[in-house]
């Protein structure tokens, strides 16, 4: 298994880039695909249409998010990954720093690059247009 780190800045508040995570129809927004959210611990999300999916661990608004995180293909065999979001007040915006552990080796490549093309790309433009 592999963990990925990645540290991106997003032109807007902390509170306003947890939100658009955590917001159901924020988060359809600014990746253009269908997202599902009961935002408590406990409750369960799916985004992109369904293509990922799991359930909030731990959540301190404004501040951190810590999820179990699964794809439509995601190999039987493995437990859900993780996937910590931390929010940090920034001079015009937010350093949000995320870790997805437990990420299938043959997989790492992919989800690596996938953040960026389908989460830090699309908000940072979603922001940059409000």
């Amino acid at each position: 298994m592999r963990t990925i780190k990645q540290t991106e800045f997003i032109p807007a508040k902390h509170e306003e880039v947890y939100d658009a995570f955590m917001n159901a129809k924020k988060h359809s927004a600014f990746t253009g695909s269908k997202a599902t959210s009961d935002p408590r611990v406990g409750g369960s999300f799916t985004a992109w249409d369904g293509y990922s999916s799991g359930r909030y661990l731990k959540l301190e608004k404004g501040k951190r998010i810590v999820l179990e995180w699964v794809t439509t293909e995601w190999p039987t065999s493995y437990p859900p990954s993780r996937v910590e979001f931390s929010f940090k007040p920034k001079k015009g915006g937010t350093e949000l720093t995320m870790v997805h552990s437990k990420v299938p080796l043959g997989q790492a490549e992919d989800y690596r690059q996938g953040w960026i093309d389908f989460y830090w790309k699309p908000i940072k433009e979603y922001f940059r247009k409000k």
